[in-house]
């Protein structure tokens, strides 16, 4: 699905480089690297703070504590996602309240999500799945009219932008209160190993932040607030700051492959590419297909056969999970998420796809469907 070995032949210098300076130095944790990243970071995402930490299911967590919510509060997500995003509600004692997704763009419903808000309603967590954001602008007003915390899943979507009514563009995960990524090693802009960040305009917020990730404190052995301990190590700092200059580069290496699959698979009913909102670019860390007629189960056994590997995000949404049915009294209906995870499937989608490696792709995609018919 990734090829992760290829993109770093092409910029070793600049990776190893960097590793080897952190070892040299042997400040390995909030060493100079991490200050560097950071900073270089904050001028690509055009946004006051970012905050390194371990992981993105980390920054979702700290978000979360830092705009002091209280157990019972509820917190409006989709359920069509990874499940990360609803863990950290749920292991802070929150309420998570999972909403329907639109089918063409499987981010969060707007008309549910607004249907959704209650008196006890204190945060959205809207999910910019697969690269593409979800209407913030529509978002953001649902929230002020309703004196609400706006959290954003970015951990898929680093790179994109969302495009207002008036035009102007802003970063994914720079318009809410707070935004969160991950920097999973697949994830657009990935390290070796785990890391993840959180970014905000709000500089009390930031400050906050930066206490609870560091175990709760702003000086050292005073501890201000009930903290954990999530740092971004020195070395992933390093990979990461090599390949930021790049990014741009990656994400249009994803376009054209998500151009390329598009007319190969345009004028076929039985699949369905994916869907651009015209208030969003798509940064495409995964590309998903909707599947019309069509056995799943067997396209991806002789798809994997060829070699090819295919991915089902997501198999079973959030509310059907066996630990999240009984954690509210909601009686979910949520028919476009059960569909979604029935008939999604993903291809391979990373910086290095060539031309032949993607015709391979779609031709036996194309030979193989044809009798894999219900």
């Amino acid at each position: 699905m990734v090829d992760l070995h290829s993109q770093y032949l092409k910029i070793k210098n600049e990776v190893d480089s960097g590793i080897a300076s952190v070892i040299e130095s042997s400040s390995f944790v909030k060493g100079d690297k991490v200050a560097e990243f950071q900073r270089h970071l904050e001028t690509y995402l055009g946004v006051k703070h970012v905050i390194p930490v371990a992981n993105g299911t980390d920054a979702l967590q700290i978000a979360l504590m830092a705009l002091g919510l209280r157990p019972g509060d509820e917190v409006i997500t989709s359920t069509f996602t990874f499940i990360a995003t609803a863990e950290v509600v749920a292991l802070l004692g929150l309420t998570p309240v999972l909403v329907d997704v639109d089918e063409d763009t499987f981010c969060i419903d707007i008309q549910a999500l607004e249907r959704a808000i209650t008196p006890k309603t204190k945060a959205i967590v809207p999910v910019h799945l697969f690269g593409q954001n979800a209407d913030m602008e529509a978002i953001m007003k649902i929230a002020k009219k309703h004196n609400i915390y706006v959290v954003e899943d970015a951990c898929q979507s680093m790179g994109s932008r969302y495009i207002f009514g008036n035009g102007n563009r802003q970063h994914s995960g720079t318009i809410g209160d707070i935004g969160c990524t991950s920097f999973f090693p697949s994830k657009n802009l990935g390290c070796y190993g785990d890391g993840g960040a959180l970014f905000t305009n709000n500089s009390e917020l930031a400050e906050h932040i930066s206490i609870i990730a560091n175990h709760g404190m702003k000086v050292r052995y005073h501890h201000d607030a009930i903290g954990v301990n999530s740092r971004l190590d020195s070395i992933q700092a390093a990979v990461l700051d090599a390949k930021l200059p790049h990014l741009e580069e990656y994400i249009a290496n994803r376009q054209s492959a998500a151009a390329y699959y598009n007319k190969r698979f345009a004028g076929y009913s039985s699949i369905k590419t994916p869907v651009v909102a015209s208030y969003s670019t798509h940064s495409f860390h995964q590309y998903t297909l909707r599947l019309e007629g069509v056995d799943r189960k067997k396209l991806i056994d002789e798809m994997t056969q060829k070699g090819i590997p295919m991915m089902i995000y997501y198999p079973i949404p959030i509310h059907l999970q066996t630990a999240y049915k009984n954690l509210s009294n909601k009686q979910y209906n949520l028919p476009i998420a059960e569909k979604l995870s029935c008939t999604v499937c993903s291809l391979p989608m990373h910086t290095e796809l060539d031309e032949e490696q993607l015709d391979y792709i779609a031709t036996n995609l194309l030979d193989i469907i044809s009798h894999c018919k219900i």
